[in-house]
């Protein structure tokens, strides 16, 4: 979970660096990271990180998140594939434009 966290704070670095943010997560654990005595070398790069951020973590339950679990539900429609697209472009094309 704090590995999802900090994946998200890189994506959208150039929009929450120097704001206030708070991150919302289904992972109690999570709010007690901070005050955590033994952390492991991966843990303890990820604070740093996230210390570079005035970003709050609350907990929020995961049955509660219904808009996430609706969009992780949400039917998608298949591809469209293309198998090969083919044009034949004529030296006459200008006058068949003219001609239209």
């Amino acid at each position: 979970e704090l590995g999802a966290v900090v994946f998200a704070l890189k994506i959208w670095r150039h929009y929450l660096y120097g704001t206030k943010c708070r991150v919302f997560t289904d992972h109690n654990s999570l709010q007690h990271i901070l005050v955590q005595k033994e952390l492991n070398k991966r843990q303890r790069q990820w604070l740093e990180l996230l210390s570079e951020y005035d970003c709050d973590i609350h907990y929020h339950p995961g049955k509660a998140n219904v808009v996430a679990d609706a969009l992780s539900r949400k039917e998608r429609e298949p591809p469209l594939r293309v198998r090969a697209l083919v044009m034949t472009i004529g030296l006459d094309l200008p006058r068949q434009i003219l001609n239209a």
